[in-house]
């Protein structure tokens, strides 16, 4: 009997969450590093080889939720309404995202999330990942833009603005403030930034 494709794919996406639940649960308990691929697979109940199926690489089973907002800012520009400028666009795509407490915007104080960033923050070889990440979405950014040198600037700077409220706003969570408390500053902070990247633009 063969199994019915919408049967396969939910399988295969509740294997893919089992699997990355259980590493996340690890790497908050024990860190990353000390945490093997086999502890993952063991606790998953699958083997390596199921496991590197799924993700590749180690690093994947942490930032696969953070991989899964890549190309945002390039699909955020391209599909705009018309009439509406990208950065307009972008602007509005971050402050919907403080509505929302987007982890990605840095706007969560759920313990689980803000543990998560600091694992992601304090480990070199996600960071890394992450600043990899970062420079591909500048890329994807940059060609929606036109491609140009001033396209690539303009997508540099978005990148880096949205990374630097993010920032922010978990640093200000972390300090102690509620995300409901932090959200007024995380507003005026992507208004006024959002604002110099147009006044830059011309």
């Amino acid at each position: 009997m063969v199994e019915p494709t919408g049967l396969r794919a939910r399988k295969k996406a509740r294997t893919r969450d089992t699997i990355a639940d259980a590493a996340i649960s690890l790497f908050l308990a024990h860190g990353f590093d000390p945490v093997s691929v086999a502890d993952i697979a063991a606790a998953a109940e699958v083997s390596k080889p199921t496991l590197f199926r799924y993700f590749p690489a180690k690093e994947d089973l942490v930032l696969h939720r953070i991989a899964d907002h890549q190309g945002e800012a390039a699909r955020v520009a391209r599909d705009r309404q018309p009439g509406i400028s990208p950065l307009t666009a972008l602007h509005r795509d971050f402050r919907a995202g403080l509505d929302r407490r987007d982890p990605v915007t840095g706007l969560n104080d759920h313990p689980v999330v803000l543990a998560f960033h600091r694992l992601v923050f304090t480990t070199p070889s996600l960071a890394a990942r992450v600043t990899q990440y970062m420079l591909d979405n500048e890329e994807a950014l940059a060609a929606v833009l036109g491609g140009d040198i001033t396209a690539r600037i303009q997508a540099a700077q978005v990148i880096a603005v949205e990374r630097v409220l993010a920032r922010t706003n978990w640093q200000r969570i972390v300090a102690g403030q509620t995300a409901d408390d932090v959200y007024p500053e995380a507003v005026a902070d992507a208004d006024r930034a959002f604002t110099l990247l147009r006044d830059a633009a011309g």
